[in-house]
């Protein structure tokens, strides 16, 4: 279903293209014209110079742009401008009039035509072979999200996977390789996809796949995608799916007939130990999430030996920079979807970075000022209560003394910032210091927040048979969580974070900083030191597309930017060298720092003043409306309305 909009639609309807996906979204609806999408996959809304695609039910924000990687521009180039036949040129205009029939042959003979990002999506999508490929290979029905169909990035890279295994080495085995795509970016659709053509596709279907990953909490939600994606039945096939143990693991590779089987990393170091743990067929392919992670030594020796001709493909978000162990591992990277890219497509949201680091070394002064700044809005005496109560006279010594501080920061920095309806993390660089932070936000009272961490070790620090003297994350421990699963606690505490509006913020310190996707995820607050692919995999976390989220915060109370730019350069090195096809400044604009956003509003203020120029009454709203029409194209199609509202702010100041 193509939803066709004129390029210079009206106004004050917004762009055209927006326009075409709310009409789309508007016909399904159950007292509109539902019927004529029961058979569609693919659906498209265009304006004669772009496009965009989604499937039934997709909600606006998801409808994404194409990029083609296999057709080039001169083969593009060639499809646009070849004419028609005569018998094509029947069919097209024998019924239409002599006006749309001089129009044609006008345009044709004005020369070759420029190639759009809506021809390049026409042609990359509608061709027979590709929309049969999108229907039958690349679109979803699940039961979380709904139906849902492949962006360009997962299929070109299922693709890249599926020559590369369809290889094999001299010794008979199969050929693999790694998967970099960024966090975000959908990954976990992307294996589920993968795994579907498997099984579907001619020259593979006869292949087991096994799913292997480094945590239950992954595996878990494979496993879901899998059911919900129907690529599983449901909890029979599931439940024989899982490898439970090293022995039944041991089982199913040696002697099992499983089509998909799921594993943790852990259990082959089990298995392998068991003689009937190997298996020399060719026709295995073994997925392993989190590349970056499950690469180690010893794991992989132990997978190799127990499947020594298997194609054995990596996922990762954040490759391994350090001398390349991914990629030495596994392959090379077969296919590379970087952050700047998903952040052009808008697959995932921009982050904005700002550095608030409290100055706590410092004279009674410039305690002040740092209380000026974070109390605003309090009155007098609150703000007093608040310095007698978090902070001494003179310099601030403590622990203790740092954390309220920042937390009263963070909670005032939350409620000031982050629309109702979205939520935050805070990182911090301990168990203790997140238990302190608890203690301190609840102090505040603004909202709520809950801690996610793992068991502390009861021996530490405790000497006493006291329970008095018990450390105090022990204490916290056995006061908040006590004999309950562990697992029950941070799955109950990820419900509610997703479910639950009371629920604000999570303080974590390892857990859920990465593989945890929850869109309304918002505001990353950052207490802890951060490197390389840990950075990477952290931030991440506030970067899923939500429709109230513009970008998502990372504020920085540890001074990680000098880190986050040596991270950014090195994958940009990395980038530059894969595929051959990335330049080395596809990393450039992975974040935009606070400060350097302010600085700009004064210039764009003018810029936009200056449009109106020639406009004598600045306040005659239409006269300025009859300006700014003209002008939307050029502006990156901002809408005529918002820019109007500007103004009218600007002229009541």
């Amino acid at each position: 279903m193509i939803e066709a909009k004129r390029p210079d639609g009206n106004a004050k309807k917004g762009l055209t293209i927006d326009e075409g996906i709310s009409q789309s979204l508007r016909n399904q609806r159950h007292d509109e014209i539902p019927h004529l999408f029961v058979y569609s996959q693919l659906l498209l809304s265009i304006n004669g110079h772009e496009g965009r695609y989604a499937t039934c039910g997709t909600p606006a924000k998801f409808w994404a742009n194409w990029r083609e990687e296999d057709i080039s521009d001169a083969e593009m180039y060639a499809i646009k401008n070849r004419l028609c036949s005569t018998e094509q040129f029947t069919r097209l205009f024998s019924h239409r009039s002599a006006e749309v029939v001089a129009w044609y042959q006008q345009l044709v003979s004005n020369g070759e035509l420029a190639v759009t990002g809506q021809d390049q999506m026409l042609i990359s999508l509608l061709s027979p072979t590709s929309l049969l490929e999108m229907t039958r290979f690349f679109t979803l029905f699940d039961k979380k999200v709904g139906k849902v169909v492949a962006r360009y990035q997962q299929g070109f890279g299922i693709k890249r996977l599926l020559e590369r295994i369809n290889t094999h080495r001299p010794d008979g085995g199969r050929e693999g390789g790694v998967s970099w795509h960024t966090t975000g970016s959908g990954k976990s659709f992307t294996i589920v996809f993968l795994s579907k053509m498997l099984i579907l596709h001619e020259t593979l279907k006869q292949c087991r796949i096994v799913v292997v990953t480094d945590r239950i909490d992954l595996e878990k939600q494979l496993s879901r995608t899998f059911i919900s994606g129907g690529e599983l039945s449901g909890k029979r096939d599931k439940a024989s799916a899982i490898a439970t143990s090293g022995t039944r693991l041991a089982e199913q590779i040696g002697k099992g007939t499983e089509r998909i089987i799921f594993s943790l990393i852990q259990k082959f170091n089990t298995a392998t130990r068991l003689p009937e743990c190997v298996n020399t067929s060719s026709d295995i392919i073994v997925l392993i999430d989190e590349g970056h992670r499950s690469q180690g030594g010893e794991n992989y020796i132990r997978m190799k030996q127990a499947l020594p001709n298997a194609a054995f493909v990596a996922f990762t978000g954040t490759p391994l920079l350090k001398e390349d162990k991914t990629t030495n591992k596994f392959g090379p990277i077969v296919h590379a979807y970087t952050m700047q890219r998903a952040v052009e497509d808008k697959t995932v949201t921009p982050l904005l970075y700002e550095e608030r680091i409290p100055d706590l070394d410092v004279n009674e002064r410039a305690i002040d000022s740092w209380f000026e700044l974070i109390t605003e809005g309090l009155s007098d005496e609150q703000k007093t209560d608040l310095k007698r109560k978090f902070a001494r006279k003179g310099q601030i010594y403590s622990t203790d003394d740092r954390i309220s501080l920042i937390a009263l920061d963070i909670a005032n920095h939350f409620v000031k910032n982050i629309d109702d309806g979205l939520k935050g993390q805070l990182a911090c660089d301990s168990k203790a210091s997140a238990i302190k932070y608890k203690k301190y936000l609840d102090e505040a009272g603004l909202f709520e927040s809950a801690v996610v961490i793992s068991p502390p070790d009861s021996r530490e620090g405790n000497t006493e048979v006291d329970e008095a003297t018990t450390p105090e994350v022990t204490q916290w421990w056995k006061d908040n969580i006590g004999s309950q699963n562990e697992q029950v606690y941070t799955q109950h505490v990820i419900e509610r974070f997703e479910k639950d509006d009371t629920l604000k913020m999570l303080i974590v310190v390892d857990k859920l900083l990465t593989g945890f996707d929850e869109p309304k995820n918002a505001v990353l607050y950052i207490d802890k030191p951060l490197k390389g692919h840990n950075l990477i995999q952290a931030i991440a976390r506030v970067n899923r597309l939500h429709p109230q989220k513009k970008f998502g915060l990372l504020i920085d109370y540890r001074g990680i930017l000098s880190e986050l730019d040596t991270t950014i350069e090195k994958y940009q090195k990395l980038a530059s060298r894969t595929q051959g096809g990335y330049d080395i400044n596809d990393l450039v604009g992975l974040y935009n720092q606070m400060s350097t956003e302010y600085k700009r509003l004064p210039q764009l203020h003018k810029n936009l003043w200056a449009i109106f120029a020639a406009v004598k009454n600045k306040h005659d709203i239409e006269q300025l409306r009859q300006v700014l029409i003209p002008r939307i194209e050029e502006h990156d199609g901002e809408l005529v309305d918002i820019h109007l509202k500007v103004l009218k702010i600007s002229m009541k100041r």
